[in-house]
C-alpha cells in the first residue's frame, strides 16, 4: 500500500532510538529506507529488551523490531575503502542522509558531508547527535536521561520534597525523533528545490530544551521573569477544590481533569445535584483549602464502587474528561483501538508472530503500511545488486569482511 512517501529514498546511518525512529517513520509511509548496520553486530538495539521468553537474541528485540519497521539492512565495514566506496554508491541513489555518530566520526573515517555532497548533490544529510556538531559540549556521552536533565525538565519532574523523577522507557529519544521526523523531510523538501546539499544539525539536547514538554515553556517563562511556568508540586498544592490528577477506583486508577466550569457535570455525575444550589460549595470552587476535602470524600466514595472503565464512561458521557489508567494489557484490549485495527500482527522469521503498534496517522488515499523489520544484513545482496554487484561479487565482500 503506497504512503505519501513513496519514491523517496533514505539512507539509514543511525542507530539506537532517536534517528531509527525517524526513518521508521519515513519508512511505514512509503520511503524506501537502506539501513547501513556493522557487520556481525548489527545496530545496538539489537541488544536491547525485551526479548520473547526474555532470551536475548539479535533479531528478537522488541525494541529493534518496533523501530525499524520496513527497513532494508545492509552491512558494511567502514572501517574498509570498499565499505565507504559502497557507503557512498547507496548515498548517491538517495534523497536523505540520516547520521547518528558522535560528531567528528565522519571526517575522521573521510566522509565529510562534502563526499556525500559529491555522490548527490541534491540531496539532504540530517546530523544528529547529543549536544550538536560545534560548542563545547560537543563530544559529550549522553543517553535518554542525560540528555533529559542536560535540557532542564528533568527537575520538574516528581514531588518538590524529593529528587527529580525520570521519565521512563527512552521517551526523551521518541520525542527527540518525532521532532527531527519532519525537520529531515523539510531538509530533503529543500535540498529537492534548490539541486543542493542541505545539511541539518540536530541537537537533542536543544530539541528538548525547546519542546512542549515544559522545557520550551519554562525557558520562555524564565527570560521573562525568572519564574517558571511549570514547578514540581504535592498533591496539597491543588489550584481548585475539584478533583485533578490520578485517583483510586475499584480496580486501578483513572486521570481526571475538572475545570471549575464543569462544576454542573461533576455535581450530576456523582450525584450531588444539591451542590448546586450551595453557595458555600459555589463560591469555594477555588478554595480547596475550605471545601477540597468534602470534595475528595464524595469523589473517593464515588470511584471505590465503579471499575476504571465504569467512571470513565459515565463521565465521559456528561462532557467530563476522564480516563481510565491503562496498563498495557488494557491498551491491546481497548475495543476503541480493536475497531480501529491499529495494532498489527507481523510474520518474522526469527521471532515469529510480532504485534505492533501501527500507523498513528492515517492518510485517506497513501495510507502506508507496517512491514516487518529486517534480518542483519538480509538485503546485501538485493542492495548491492543496484549497484550493479554479482552474486558473486557480493559472496567475494563478504569474505574480505566487507560486509
Amino acid at each position: 500500500m503506497g504512503g505519501p512517501l513513496e519514491g523517496w529514498r533514505v539512507l539509514d546511518l543511525s542507530q539506537g532510538i532517536a534517528g531509527p525512529y525517524v526513518t521508521k517513520l519515513c519508512s511505514d509511509y512509503g520511503a524506501d529506507v537502506i539501513k547501513v548496520e556493522r557487520p556481525g553486530a548489527g545496530d545496538v538495539s539489537r541488544r536491547i529488551g525485551p526479548f520473547p521468553g526474555d532470551d536475548p537474541h539479535p533479531e528478537k528485540s522488541g525494541i529493534f523490531l518496533t523501530l525499524n519497521t520496513g527497513k532494508r539492512s545492509v552491512t558494511l565495514n567502514l572501517a574498509t575503502r570498499t565499505g565507504r566506496e559502497l557507503l557512498l554508491g547507496l548515498a548517491g541513489r538517495c534523497d536523505l542522509v540520516i547520521e547518528s555518530f558522535r560528531p567528528g566520526t565522519l571526517e575522521r573515517l573521510g566522509l565529510p558531508p562534502e563526499r556525500f555532497a559529491e555522490a548527490s548533490p541534491a540531496a539532504a544529510l540530517v546530523r544528529m547527535s547529543n549536544f550538536g556538531q560545534t560548542g563545547p559540549k560537543r563530544d559529550f556521552s549522553a543517553d535518554d536521561l542525560i540528555e533529559y536533565a542536560a535540557s532542564g525538565v528533568f527537575q520538574i519532574t516528581g514531588l518538590p520534597d524529593r529528587g527529580p523523577v525520570a521519565l521512563g522507557l527512552f521517551t526523551s529519544l521518541f520525542l527527540a525523533g518525532a521532532i527531527c521526523a519532519p525537520l529531515a523531510l523539510g531538509a530533503m523538501r529543500a535540498a529537492h528545490r534548490d539541486q543542493q546539499q542541505e545539511i541539518l544539525d540536530f541537537s537533542i539536547q536543544e530539541a528538548l530544551a525547546g519542546s512542549m514538554d515544559r522545557g520550551g515553556p519554562n525557558l520562555v517563562s524564565y527570560q521573562y521573569n525568572g519564574a517558571l511556568a511549570t514547578v514540581r508540586r504535592t498533591p496539597d498544592q491543588r489550584r481548585t477544590a475539584l478533583p485533578a490528577g490520578v485517583y483510586r477506583c475499584a480496580d486501578g486508577y483513572i486521570q481526571v481533569s475538572t475545570h471549575v466550569g464543569w462544576f454542573d457535570r461533576f455535581c450530576r455525575v456523582i450525584g450531588r445535584p444539591e451542590w448546586l444550589a450551595d453557595p458555600r460549595m459555589t463560591g469555594n470552587l477555588n478554595s480547596p483549602e475550605v471545601i477540597g476535602d468534602e470534595v475528595d470524600a464524595a469523589f473517593g466514595s464515588w470511584l471505590r464502587v465503579r471499575t476504571k472503565r465504569q467512571a470513565m464512561d459515565e463521565a465521559q458521557a456528561a462532557g467530563w474528561p476522564m480516563s481510565a489508567l491503562n496498563t498495557p494489557a488494557d491498551v491491546l484490549r481497548d475495543p476503541h483501538m480493536q475497531e480501529r485495527r491499529f495494532f498489527v500482527t507481523l510474520e518474522h522469521p526469527e521471532a515469529g508472530p510480532v504485534q505492533l503498534p501501527g500507523l498513528a496517522m492515517r492518510f485517506s488515499g497513501t495510507p502506508g503500511e507496517l512491514r516487518r523489520a529486517p534480518g542483519l544484513g538480509e538485503h546485501n545482496a538485493a542492495v548491492l545488486g543496484e549497484l550493479g554487484y554479482t552474486a558473486a561479487e557480493v559472496a567475494a565482500l563478504r569474505a574480505q569482511r566487507v560486509i
